[in-house]
């Protein structure tokens, strides 16, 4: 595609909107987010001018992680509603124009679907392939020390099948057997099911598994990724007029056309994490982050710019239900909230790719913190507690890092209002609500025409209704600079330019002369400027975009 062409994919001009489901919106008051509280939200998107929400998991699920461990693929678990509030949900969201993009798990599943019962029961079973067996190793324990993600052995010993299986992530979670074409079968039929009620596409969660080699210990982008993609592809997606979103924590600028070039035909693009992980520390992970570094951060958010500025796309993000909340991470959640809120969206949406917004993120909700092991529900922050615990780390020294960087901080509800609760339920909800509801919610926030919702109306507006900014090209520049991004966007004779201080000093920028413009403001986070000149003084959190 040339930069001049106008027959372009839908959803390089949209923008995405990521709901969890448990935390968005509850509507019987048992305190758990439903469809219909979805549904009764949906108005609120539609202002937003989102064109596609990727809906976490809502399939039945025994919830051990949060709905990542599905107990049955064609159904909707109860406590969020049935297959009929999820057909409405779907036809609501399409009267709005708004697509509904599901969450696709299927590296593994629950230990409680019918597939895996069947496994486990008989070795004659057809579903017996469909996961992953060992024998036990020659001194009767696990076939190999292979940790899981989420703390304790990957291998689990079942006693009624004679043998070890594979959860990867949790015992709970027993990895599915790609290698079966039955088991492949089964996924296209299951993902057909879901387009032909209504669903604009997939979210594919840790896709880059499923191609594993588990005897040679290759796990991410293992030697059969994509030549299952490719299937998949030709089986469900080819034709269909849809959206594909791999999640990735091993794909690189080197790889990332593997799974979204133009020729390929596997995917549209990748949830990549380069510059979530350029913070954190090289032996303890995202446990033990390392000091902001801006640099760093633009070196990832640029190079993959420039990866896919000929061949693939971006998905734009610095937010979702793993990480934490953007204003909390890479802004300053305190006296600069809104600006920095302001000041980060206008830095990510700018760039190309498709942006995603985090709910809640529309109005700027910083993270909540945790102070105690009950106020815990995420299953890796709790598994890394345990092994933490038993190296002799202290509970203070955990918590730091679980505050940081752990799931919860960012899963807590929606602030719709200031009512009790936030208004997200009448009820107790599921997790402790951010006692900052009262002062930062969705009512107070739209009411403010300089609040961060009309921000990012502003800055969805401009994707969806100009090239320039869905399909221009980027040039970084500042590379180096420790709290300023800056970079032009260009096609044909028109020109963006976009200057952001990330920091909550008052900071001094030489204007490079690509940027020595004067235009149109677009956006901007403080005030509104007519040009970009000489040298800019720029006030804490201040972002600017002028187009020519």
């Amino acid at each position: 595609m040339t930069e001049t062409e106008t027959n372009v994919p839908w959803w390089q001009t949209a923008t995405g909107y990521q709901i969890w489901p448990r935390s968005f919106q509850d509507t019987d008051g048992d305190g758990i987010g439903d469809l219909a509280g979805i549904v009764a939200r949906l108005d609120h998107l539609a202002d937003l001018g989102v064109g596609f929400v990727w809906l976490s998991p809502v399939y039945a699920s025994p919830q051990r992680d949060m709905g990542y461990d599905i107990s049955d693929y064609r159904a909707i678990a109860p406590e969020y509603g049935t297959l009929d509030d999820m057909d409405r949900l779907i036809a609501e969201a399409r009267a709005r124009g708004i697509g509904i993009v599901m969450d696709l798990v299927v590296n593994h599943t629950s230990d409680r679907h019918a597939w895996f019962r069947a496994a486990r029961a008989s070795r004659g079973a057809p579903e017996r392939d469909w996961y992953v067996w060992r024998d036990a190793g020659p001194d009767g324990g696990p076939p190999t020390d292979l940790r899981a993600c989420f703390g304790g052995p990957a291998w689990t010993w079942s006693e009624e099948a004679g043998q070890y299986y594979l959860g990867y992530f949790s015992p709970f979670q027993p990895d599915l057997n790609w290698q079966s074409p039955a088991l492949r079968q089964q996924i296209w039929e299951m993902m057909n099911w879901w387009f032909a009620r209504g669903i604009a596409g997939f979210r594919m969660d840790v896709i880059s598994l499923i191609g594993k080699d588990v005897d040679a210990g290759t796990f991410e982008e293992g030697p059969d990724l994509h030549r299952f993609l490719r299937e998949m592809h030709r089986q469900t997606l080819r034709g269909r007029d849809v959206v594909t979103i791999g999640e990735s924590w091993s794909v690189s600028r080197d790889t990332a056309r593997l799974y979204c070039g133009a020729d390929r035909e596997e995917l549209d693009m990748v949830f990549q994490f380069n510059h979530i992980k350029a913070g954190w520390d090289d032996t303890h992970g995202k446990w033990k982050p390392r000091p902001r570094d801006l640099a760093a951060l633009k070196d990832e958010l640029f190079g993959w710019q420039e990866a896919l500025a000929d061949d693939g796309w971006n998905a734009l993000f610095l937010s979702n239900h793993d990480l934490p909340r953007q204003v909390s991470k890479y802004g300053d959640d305190g006296i600069w909230r809104l600006r920095s809120a302001r000041c980060l969206a206008t830095a990510i949406h700018l760039m190309k790719g498709t942006p995603f917004v985090y709910q809640g993120e529309e109005i700027g909700m910083p993270n909540t913190r945790v102070a105690a092991l009950e106020q815990l529900r995420d299953l890796e922050t709790l598994g890394h507690w345990d092994e933490e615990r038993a190296r002799g780390t202290s509970w203070d020294a955990f918590l730091a890092g679980a505050n940081e960087n752990g799931r919860d901080t960012s899963r807590t509800p929606v602030h719709w209002s200031d009512a009790p609760n936030a208004g997200f339920s009448t009820g107790t909800p599921w997790i402790g609500v951010n006692p900052d509801y009262p002062r930062i919610n969705v009512a107070r926030d739209r009411a403010d025409p300089d609040g961060v919702f009309a921000h990012y109306q502003r800055l969805i507006a401009a994707r969806s209704g100009r090239r320039l900014v869905s399909h221009g090209r980027f040039r970084g520049l500042a590379r180096d600079h420790p709290r300023v991004v800056a970079y032009i966007r260009e096609l044909d004779q028109e020109r963006l330019s976009v200057v952001a201080n990330l920091s909550g000093e008052v900071t001094e920028f030489d204007v490079p002369d690509a940027l020595a413009i004067a235009g149109e403001p677009l956006s901007w986070s403080v005030r509104p400027r007519d040009r970009i000149d000489g040298r800019l003084v720029l006030e804490p959190w201040e972002a600017i975009a002028v187009a020519r």
